[in-house]
């Protein structure tokens, strides 16, 4: 089989965050295992569905830990590669922190595809993990029935100034970094119903780095008090993962909810994946979605595939913040504020 015949969705029944297991059956799994007891350096477990785990190595030091692999989610292979590296480095830049080393997982059908597949994949993740000024260490394969990449990657942050998802504090602003859709962008691809030029915008976006760090002074920095990046559970499941984690509750501003151009009417075609079913359902019993259409409801629960951060950031360093980064991160903006803790974790006004 030659590489130019070949479609990398179509050799996937799903593609990348939305083959995500759905948050409730993950969380009914975790609960039935027996982990082991924690390090008293350990700042961050999993216990929170937090972006990555922190591990305290000296008072001004610690290591942020994670990984993210998955299968295609568009057609060509470098940009697979691209995207799927970005989305692994984001958890460490929604931990505050700064990746250095990163090492790939790969599952890949050596009988039915060409190694140039492969190649262009893996040069695609190598140019993110350069442009991250991070390391491409080495790795793990295997040869598999269906293509599948990601990377571990492991960063540090100052253990002062973490941005866990459980330290919004009432009284702050809301910031999104980047625009919502791409779930309903790509399950339209998939179906053969858009190419890759027709959604360039949210294509360039998922392989954008969230590394808002350069762009920020140390005055907005520190004005950060939580952060979480929205990927596969979309933006309504983990905005509520935060404000659960944080004890408060969040209040959204729709309309300031940044979009990619065509989404609703990807959404109105039908172009949905399973996730958008689980996504609901995760949220329904603390979500209040007041009176948006079902339409809106259904964008909110866009499983989405490196997204951008959701910060909670000091009321009077929002707007400055919004404007330092809007260079680098044209959709970002204020759509909301963290509130004292109510009978909905998050309600959309």
């Amino acid at each position: 089989m030659s590489e130019e015949t070949i479609a990398l969705t179509q050799t996937v029944q799903k593609g990348g965050c939305a083959a995500k297991v759905a948050a409730s059956e993950l969380r009914k799994i975790l609960q039935k295992v027996t982990f082991p007891k924690s390090h008293t350096a350990l700042m961050v477990d999993g216990g929170l569905f937090d972006d990555a785990a922190i591990y305290k190595v000296t008072d001004d030091v610690a290591m942020v830990q994670t990984l993210d692999f998955f299968t295609p989610i568009v057609d060509t292979p470098k940009l697979f590669g691209r995207i799927a590296a970005a989305n692994a480095l984001s958890d460490v830049y929604a931990m505050g922190g700064l990746p250095k080393t990163a090492m790939g997982i790969l599952a890949f059908p050596v009988a039915t595809m060409p190694e140039s597949v492969i190649v262009d994949v893996m040069q695609g993740a190598s140019d993110i993990i350069s442009e991250a000024n991070a390391n491409f260490v080495g790795g793990h394969s295997i040869d598999d029935d269906t293509l599948k990449f990601g990377l571990s990657v492991t960063g540090f942050v100052n253990p002062k100034k973490v941005w866990s998802n459980d330290k919004a504090q009432a009284g702050d602003l809301l910031v999104l970094t980047k625009a919502l859709g791409t779930g309903t962008m790509t399950a339209a691809l998939k179906r053969r119903e858009a190419s890759e030029a027709d959604i360039s915008e949210a294509l360039t976006s998922m392989a954008t780095l969230n590394n808002v760090l350069d762009f920020l002074s140390e005055s907005s920095k520190n004005a950060i008090h939580a952060a979480t990046d929205i990927t596969g559970f979309a933006f309504s499941g983990h905005s509520m993962q935060l404000a659960k984690a944080s004890g408060v509750s969040l209040k959204v501003n729709f309309a300031a909810l940044p979009l990619f151009g065509g989404v609703m009417d990807f959404l109105e075609k039908g172009f949905l994946t399973k996730a958008h079913r689980t996504n609901s359902q995760y949220t329904e019993n603390d979500v209040d979605f007041g009176s948006l259409s079902s339409l809106q409801k259904t964008v909110l629960h866009d499983p989405q595939t490196s997204g951008g951060l959701l910060l909670s950031v000091s009321r009077d360093q929002a707007e400055p913040l919004v404007k330092e980064i809007n260079s680098k991160f044209v959709h970002a903006r204020i759509i909301g504020d963290v509130v004292a803790q109510n009978t909905s974790r998050v309600a959309f006004v």
